[in-house]
């Protein structure tokens, strides 16, 4: 595929996806927040969340679901997303947490950090906060903003899109780092997922503190 029809289909699928987004805008709805998270499946490290509130005139080629990206891609284009969005945060849950109030309510906690954040630099840059969250396939009951759950929402709306990219690059850094100080389980290849690498280093050198215990269980 040539350069052109390359972008030409990146234009298309960015129209399709702000033309999903848009549908949320009008009346008050004007700072519309997408948010997304990553590390819900690994065995090691912590769920990552982002959220992040993009300009209605956002132009950005090539965001996309953080998975159907390539890493070269996915670390391209964050910077360009935080310096293009008006706002936008991160929140996490490490393993400790995760083993004690389960991978789904982290989760919700990492997206409550996360929101809060984002909405804290909106209020500081436009003197605006959040109007309405779109999240990606999650509802969280008491988080304090008007949301919407959307299955496959990284795949339909540019903001929850941009969120996971942000999540990914910000946990994937993170796995590398911890691969320096626990090289046994090819964090920096896996991120944390139950790779044979991986188990192969459980079997050998045991569970490292980043280890949920509540995930390896079964298989140690």
């Amino acid at each position: 595929m040539k350069k052109a029809e390359r972008e030409e289909l990146q234009r298309e699928k960015l129209r399709k996806m702000k033309e999903f987004e848009d549908r949320f805008r009008g009346g008050n709805k004007v700072f519309l927040a997408g948010m997304d998270e990553v590390g819900r499946g690994p065995l090691a490290g912590p769920v990552v969340a982002a959220c992040v509130v993009l300009p209605e005139d956002f132009d950005l080629l090539g965001v996309d679901d953080s998975k159907k990206l390539s890493e070269k891609k996915r670390m391209q284009i964050a910077p360009l997303i935080r310096e293009r969005a008006l706002a936008y945060g991160l929140g996490k849950a490490d393993e400790k947490i995760i083993d004690r109030i389960n991978i789904l309510e982290a989760t919700k906690g990492a997206m409550k950090i996360a929101v809060a954040q984002a909405d804290s630099m909106l209020m500081e840059k436009t003197g605006h906060h959040i109007d309405h969250v779109l999240i990606d396939a999650v509802s969280i009951k008491d988080l304090g903003y008007s949301q919407t759950a959307i299955i496959k929402g990284d795949s339909q709306s540019v903001s929850i899109a941009a969120a996971s990219i942000i999540a990914k690059v910000t946990r994937d850094a993170m796995m590398i780092k911890y691969n320096e100080e626990y090289p046994w389980y090819s964090f920096d290849k896996n991120k944390g997922y139950g790779t044979k690498e991986h188990y192969e280093g459980l079997k050998e050198h045991g569970p490292s503190p980043i280890h949920r215990r509540s995930f390896i269980r079964k298989i140690l």
